[in-house]
């Protein structure tokens, strides 16, 4: 919690096995109160990897797309009570560090 505000990072994944692990444990768990991820019908064993990580994980059945992926990604942090929600690609694209930063300017 920052400033009494739930923070869910979101991660739309698709093929991010190789990358998964690492970019998740950059994150800062201490800010992040939840993590979601949202695979786009990946093949590879992203899931299973997200699951075994505890990561809360959401499954397309068929590939949305990444305009789809970032739809479910959001509605599923609203659900689940997020006050504020920072996306960070599971494939290290963006520095998941810089969360504490992102969300304290939204809070």
């Amino acid at each position: 919690m920052l400033d009494g505000h739930k923070i869910v990072a979101v991660l739309p994944a698709y093929h991010a096995e190789q990358t998964l692990e690492r970019t998740y444990r950059a994150l800062p768990l201490g800010i992040v109160d939840e993590v979601v991820l949202v695979d786009d019908a990946s093949t590879d064993g992203t899931v299973e990897l997200a699951r075994s990580l505890g990561i809360h994980t959401v499954v397309h059945e068929r590939n949305r797309g990444y305009g789809g992926n970032q739809k479910t990604c959001y509605a599923t942090a609203l659900e689940r009570g997020a006050d504020i929600v920072v996306m960070v690609h599971p494939d290290y694209q963006y520095e998941p560090r810089l969360v504490p930063a992102m969300a304290g300017m939204i809070s």
